[in-house]
């Protein structure tokens, strides 16, 4: 009985070791992939906005298009966001849904990303209130936009997404944003989504770092 103890204790901590090591790697191995991508694409796409514009010019799938920054989230917050919402373009940072508005577009500016893992660009999006600012970067602007409201949806709920959300059918006349992340933390059960509208466009005054 003693050995079968022993062997069943053994057998406990060893899958602790391992799930442990699982969730080691969840939360720093694959934030360490993002950081990575983050640094070599914001160095990428700083380097396009210096050089000459071209008319035509249009962001390729699992490329850099803008920098979102959250005053609330600290100084030091900022994310290249991907065009794209594919698994491998939110590994890299949040993605823009292709086919919704651009930055300062009228319509609705979409921007999906993770709340754990990845390095978790939006881990605090709960944490936003209304009023509170998102700033996105792009080659010649920053867009300011102002948190208007949030909500909890199930996944399914795909009309938040559209020009004017939940009114899929309607003709868009403001410039909106909205970020969608998964709800609660550490689920995919429902999804939490935070709406906003620009209020205000400045001069880009210099390169923003690609690192957070």
């Amino acid at each position: 009985m003693r050995t079968v103890i022993r062997g069943l204790g053994e057998l406990c901590i060893t899958g602790g070791l391992v799930l442990l090591l699982f969730v080691t790697y969840e939360l720093w191995g694959t934030g360490r992939y993002t950081q990575q991508q983050q640094d070599a694409l914001g160095q990428e796409m700083i380097k396009e906005w210096k050089a000459p514009k071209v008319t035509t010019e249009k962001v390729k799938l699992g490329k850099g298009l803008a920098m979102i920054r959250i005053p609330r989230f600290g100084p030091k917050y900022r994310f290249v966001v991907i065009e794209g919402v594919e698994l491998a373009d939110l590994r890299k940072g949040p993605g823009h849904y292709p086919g919704s508005a651009l930055p300062g577009q009228v319509g609705n500016f979409v921007v999906s990303g993770h709340r754990t893992t990845y390095s978790a660009p939006f881990n605090r999006a709960g944490e936003l209130r209304r009023g509170d600012k998102i700033l996105i970067d792009t080659r010649e602007k920053q867009y300011v936009y102002q948190v208007t409201d949030r909500r909890v949806v199930r996944p399914s709920t795909v009309e938040v997404t559209a020009p004017v959300p939940f009114k899929p059918r309607a003709r868009p006349t403001e410039r909106l944003i909205t970020l969608t992340t998964c709800h609660p933390k550490y689920s995919a059960a429902q999804r939490l989504i935070i709406f906003g509208e620009l209020t205000g466009e400045l001069p880009r005054a210099a390169a923003p770092a690609s690192g957070k």
